[in-house]
């Protein structure tokens, strides 16, 4: 049920963060994995370390989301590497924490056009591929500022609130085609961009743990269980779905 032996997923951002963990859960399964990320050597070295340790196949690709042709043409070498693509995972993304009066015009529209945009034209440019093969799973990364309010992370928060409107318009869409998509909500996991915010938020690690019943920040291991569901069959039935991954941060007063 859980088994993705001969399937092919292409994970954006996937040589960093929860990409690369979301990476490594899919080629655990069996799938074959393509790194689509910007940092070619970053990648390399992602590329390598998942091929050693699972024996899948797997390639590195360049691409920024924020360009059609470069998506385009990341997956044309996809398939010509691969042969198919069964599953997408769309993880690229970027924030910037300031305050709403903060933000200059270049900041919202750099952060929207990489997280909701590419994400969007991303799933686009697979949808004929899974269409012709019968069918595919479409992973998107959304966050707790998809459903909650931070204060800092206005245009972030508003890309992250898109993806899962997005991700439920496309399931409705592309149902008939067999094609399932479904949305992540990560909640505070211990990463280089959560790093970052607990430098500016000097507090926060500590009111993460006493509000989340399991009393503990997440790692991004904990994103590896729930991407391996939603690529295999196992989640065949399920779409259009938003999915907390945050230890009951969301549930908890």
């Amino acid at each position: 049920m859980f088994d993705l032996h001969g399937k092919v997923a292409v994970v954006t951002g996937g040589n960093g963060g929860l990409g690369k963990s979301m990476a490594r859960g899919l080629a655990r399964a069996g799938a074959g994995v393509a790194i689509a990320a910007r940092d070619q050597e970053k990648t390399k070295m992602t590329v390598n370390e998942i091929r050693d340790e699972f024996g899948v196949p797997v390639i590195g690709v360049p691409v920024d989301v924020r360009v059609k042709e470069q998506i385009e043409s990341m997956l044309a070498n996809v398939l010509d590497a691969l042969g198919r693509v069964d599953i997408l995972v769309n993880n690229a993304g970027i924030n910037i924490k300031k305050f709403p009066q903060e933000f200059d015009t270049a900041e919202w529209d750099a952060i929207l056009e990489i997280n909701l945009r590419g994400s969007f034209l991303c799933a686009q440019a697979v949808y004929p591929v899974m269409q012709s093969q019968g069918g595919g799973k479409i992973i998107n990364v959304g966050s707790m500022t998809s459903i909650m309010g931070g204060g800092r992370f206005a245009p972030y928060a508003a890309s992250k609130g898109g993806i899962v409107q997005m991700g439920r318009d496309l399931a409705v869409a592309w149902g008939p085609a067999n094609i399932q998509v479904n949305t992540i909500l990560p909640g505070w996991i211990d990463t280089e961009m959560t790093r970052i915010t607990r430098r500016i938020m000097t507090d926060l690690q500590q009111r993460v743990e006493a509000r989340t019943p399991a009393g503990r920040w997440g790692t991004p291991g904990d994103l590896e269980g729930i991407a391996v569901f939603l690529a295999s069959p196992a989640s065949d039935f399920l779409t259009g779905t938003a999915i907390p991954v945050d230890g009951g941060f969301s549930i908890t007063l």
